[in-house]
């Protein structure tokens, strides 16, 4: 299972994000978009043209910013996803 999340130390919703996926106890790279610049238009070109932060993927899908994780974990598909090797 491979979790990439692009953030920034600005956004409340990364924070969400991410402890969302600490609470379910996976491990995540972080990419901090504001430290590193560089990041930015390599999460802007996964994420299909979107440019705000977080940006989740999982196993390489994209699976969007914290609505969509939200959403996810709503439905119990988040789980689901989590638990496919």
């Amino acid at each position: 299972m491979e979790i990439d999340i692009y953030t920034s130390p600005l956004c409340g919703f990364c924070t969400i994000a991410k402890n969302l996926l600490i609470k379910k106890g996976v491990n995540f790279n972080e990419y901090d978009v504001l430290k590193d610049p560089s990041l930015k238009p390599i999460m802007i070109k996964r994420a299909n043209g979107t440019k705000t932060v977080p940006q989740i993927f999982i196993n390489q899908q994209h699976i969007g910013g914290w609505e969509q994780l939200s959403g996810l974990d709503q439905n119990g598909k988040l789980d689901e996803i989590l638990s496919k090797k």
